[in-house]
């Protein structure tokens, strides 16, 4: 007997207690942040899940996030049940039910969360989900804490989603397989490019990376024993000094004639500048972050400038979050097993948790445990220092060993009659 029955102070008490405890409640999900080439495969979990758990009756998606659910936009899942369409979520990139970047209020007794919580109430709901990255895990975390002030039993959980691999407490994120997978592969198309003339070049490929160096880590990836390019990876992790940077460039092109240099957008000086501050000034968004833009074009003319050399510069873009064509098997099987982990969680009385990764020994595969999601919302996992070498300019063989397990397996994507991808539409 629970611990609310225990304290009923009437029999007719315990009876609506246990009424309401053997009640079928409903699931809601909701995605939000950047999407990612598997974010929808994390869906697909959640609601399979929820379908196949006796103790959940309907399935309801937030559309746009927190944000669209307050407006009172949501849709129910019964028909994508019935019509056999859910499958294609996982082949299917970019966020189904739309994503938002909404923050909520520090304020735990800010009128918003009892009209959020009005408004789960009045759909049954038990069971509440949030697919997404750090600030999502603070949406899940707050909405959590709100519930135990108000002995609400509605359910929270959090389900990791970011190309970033910025979330602690979790091996890595679904999500950001696919993303690695996507620059290793486009920066070695790179390299082969670049490679074809007879001439002393350097090409810049600016790759994500807000804060940590993840994603363009993923470029020594790309490879080959035969070549050397990427010649230098620079992170954010390290502080990044144009000065070194120009003698190493002009070092690699001693070596080789075509140089190809891989930087995160986040590079950033000793004194904590952005480089792409060296440029231009930066805006930021609704959460305060510098809406970053531009390092790999600054240091092409600064290459161009001080060492006289054919440059150009890439930025790879939303490209690198989007594409399911390089979408990764190990991201896609991982996701949906985040997503139906956390409804089984959920189901089972856990609250206020993230899903996350654990390695296994030996042979590479994932278990999925629980952690506090209020550990893990607002702090950021960086590359390891001891994982970045050559006076920041390289990475070691312990991040090939982490890093290539996550981006192995293709994806069949769905073709169209017009020979192009058919992904599912809200």
């Amino acid at each position: 007997m629970s611990a609310v029955v225990k304290n009923a102070k009437t029999m007719y008490e315990v009876f609506y207690i246990e009424k309401e405890n053997n009640m079928k409640k409903n699931v809601i999900v909701g995605q939000s942040g950047g999407p990612t080439a598997v974010i929808n495969c994390s869906l697909y979990g959640v609601v399979t899940g929820g379908y196949s758990d006796a103790r959940v009756d309907k399935v309801y998606g937030m559309v746009n996030g927190i944000e669209g659910f307050l407006k009172g936009k949501f849709l129910d899942f019964r028909k994508m049940k019935e019509d056999g369409s859910l499958e294609k979520l996982t082949t299917t990139p970019g966020a189904f039910l739309g994503a938002c970047r909404y923050k909520l209020p520090e304020d735990l007794d800010d009128p918003v969360y009892p009209e959020i919580l009005k408004k789960l109430d009045d759909l049954n709901v038990g069971y509440f989900c949030y697919i997404g990255g750090n600030d999502s895990m603070d949406t899940v975390s707050k909405l959590s804490r709100y519930a135990a002030k108000t002995d609400s039993r509605i359910r929270f959980m959090g389900v990791p989603k970011t190309i970033d691999n910025d979330l602690v407490l979790t091996d890595h994120t679904p999500g950001y397989g696919s993303a690695a997978r996507y620059v290793a592969e486009t920066v070695r198309e790179i390299v082969y490019d670049a490679a074809v003339y007879n001439t002393k070049a350097v090409t810049i490929v600016e790759i994500m990376g807000r804060d940590a160096g993840w994603l363009t880590a993923a470029s020594v990836l790309a490879r080959e024993e035969d070549r050397k390019n990427p010649g230098y990876i620079y992170l954010p992790e390290v502080d990044f000094d144009t000065v070194t940077f120009l003698e190493q460039v002009k070092r690699g092109l001693e070596v080789q004639n075509s140089l190809v240099v891989c930087v995160s957008e986040g590079l950033h000086d000793a004194a904590g500048r952005l480089i792409c501050e060296y440029d231009s000034e930066t805006g930021v968004d609704s959460f305060g972050h510098k809406m970053l833009a531009g390092c790999g074009k600054y240091l092409e003319r600064l290459v161009r400038e001080r060492l006289g050399v054919k440059v150009r510069s890439v930025e790879l873009n939303v490209c690198q979050r989007c594409s399911a064509a390089m979408m990764s098997e190990t991201d896609r099987q991982e996701a949906v097993q985040a997503g139906a982990f956390a409804v089984r969680s959920a189901t089972a009385g856990e609250t206020g948790k993230m899903v996350a990764c654990r390695r296994k020994t030996g042979t590479y595969g994932i278990d999925c445990v629980l952690e506090d999601v209020n550990l893990i919302c607002n702090q950021v996992k960086k590359v390891p220092l001891e994982w970045i070498i050559n006076d920041g300019s390289d990475l070691a063989q312990a991040f090939i060993d982490y890093a290539y397990p996550l981006i192995q397996g293709s994806v069949a994507i769905p073709v169209g009659a017009d020979g192009l991808p058919a992904f599912i539409k809200r």
